[in-house]
């Protein structure tokens, strides 16, 4: 149901309905709200904060639900680390989370983990919502405004300050109304099996793996042009990991990205020339500098064998990255080009983000690597028919859920033929 003043306009939710509960801390007052959140019935409204800004890694410092009949729960997880009992209370009710695929990891740590899913964020997307933010999505279609401006704060902090916590239960107060909402959409449109397939797979998901040089994601890094400044890089973002880690702090209040690459451009040799770089002056990094020291002369002091190679990183098994394409294989770049013009013309047609429809990784590898199609050298001709099949059986194994290879197969087939037949000088082959 949207929300209208008496001049038309947006209602500013600035108190929970039914008050600001108080937050659960205890076993006790845990066993109550499981029991609430158990003869509550249909869905149930899902959110988590965590405090990646500042503290280590991505755990929730506070998990709120809502649920008809139930009200809504705050919990601390800290307190309360556990929330098995909860998630088998809940049964195989419908968790209501808005882009779930940042607060399903860390709800799985403490135990909770739905058996089904609705993303509000993701059936925005499908529904061609050009901006799906929570604050955007239940002003746009419930008529309601959520202030969001905590959505950064300390979360870690304790006591949670009472303008934090009404932040947090306004955040799941409209969210099975949205949801509501927008499966409606959804079946207005006829897309709600797509969406039934998206919410599954985002549940099914694997913990992605562990990059293999994670320190070369370190922001300004492209400014290093050395391996030895490679070297510097690798050896103090592994410091700042190590101190980080210990410490329970975001590793960039450590020590920021920026003193990283100026020191590995600069060598600092002792407190002098490390007190130069302004990156180094703020007092978690003053308080570690002899293990910034001593990083950097461990890189100093390394042989040419063990140093990085500017290029590198470990082997990846999929394509190179796409703005190389034109220069290394101008075939496959034409490929690109062509499926990525098929898979555009599709998502206007059907009015959702080109990326929803095909992830931009199995568009680039079925363009790098596409099946073997009809007419080709050494193949039997299959037709039409078998080379939408051969798409189809790639798309499957790049991950594509069902309705994504219904629609796209049989374009994506004609698009990499038409293709082979033309090569350009220059294929438009940018990154997807």
């Amino acid at each position: 149901m949207t929300a209208e003043n008496e001049a038309g306009g947006i209602v500013p939710l600035l108190e929970p309905r039914d008050g600001l509960p108080p937050v659960v801390a205890t076993d006790a007052a845990l066993a109550e709200v499981t029991d609430r959140l158990a003869r509550g019935q249909g869905p149930v409204a899902v959110d988590a904060e965590r405090a990646s800004g500042y503290r280590y890694g991505q755990r929730a410092y506070l998990v709120q639900l809502r649920r008809s009949g139930a009200g809504t729960v705050l919990i601390d997880p800290i307190a309360c680390p556990d929330l098995s009992g909860v998630d088998a209370a809940l049964g195989d009710a419908e968790a209501v989370l808005h882009a779930a695929s940042q607060d399903l990891p860390c709800l799985a740590e403490i135990g909770f983990r739905p058996q089904r899913l609705f993303d509000t964020e993701l059936a925005g997307r499908l529904l061609g919502y050009p901006r799906v933010a929570l604050g955007t999505l239940v002003e746009e279609v419930l008529g309601f405004h959520l202030e969001k401006g905590h959505s950064a704060a300390d979360w870690s902090a304790r006591p949670l300050r009472e303008e934090l916590l009404r932040y947090a239960a306004l955040d799941v107060e409209e969210l099975i109304e949205l949801r509501d909402a927008l499966a409606d959409e959804l079946d207005a449109q006829g897309k709600s099996e797509w969406a039934r397939q998206e919410f599954a797979a985002l549940l099914a998901a694997r913990p992605a793996p562990a990059r293999p040089d994670p320190w070369r994601r370190t922001s300004g890094i492209h400014r290093v042009q050395s391996r030895r400044g490679l070297a510097v890089v690798r050896e103090l973002w592994t410091a700042r990991d190590r101190i980080a880690q210990r410490a329970d702090l975001s590793p960039r209040r450590v020590l920021p990205d920026t003193a990283i690459v100026e020191a590995a451009r600069a060598y600092p040799a002792n407190h002098a020339q490390l007190a130069r770089i302004s990156g180094f002056a703020g007092r978690q990094a003053r308080r570690h500098e002899k293990d910034w020291l001593a990083a950097v002369a461990r890189a100093r002091a390394s042989g040419d064998v063990e140093l990085p190679e500017t290029a590198g990183g470990a082997i990846s098994n999929g394509p190179p990255p796409a703005h190389r394409w034109a220069e290394r294989d101008p075939a496959a770049a034409a490929r690109l080009a062509a499926a990525r013009g098929a898979v555009t013309t599709l998502a206007e047609e059907h009015r959702l983000p080109a990326e929803n429809l095909l992830s931009p990784d199995a568009l680039r590898r079925i363009s790098w690597d596409p099946p073997r199609l009809s007419g080709e050298p050494g193949d039997e001709p299959s037709g039409e028919q078998g080379d939408e099949q051969a798409v189809a059986r790639a798309l499957a194994d790049y991950g594509a859920r069902p309705w994504q290879i219904e629609l796209t197969a049989a374009p994506l087939a004609q698009a990499l033929s038409q293709a082979r037949n033309h090569v350009p000088d220059t294929a438009d082959a940018g990154d997807t």
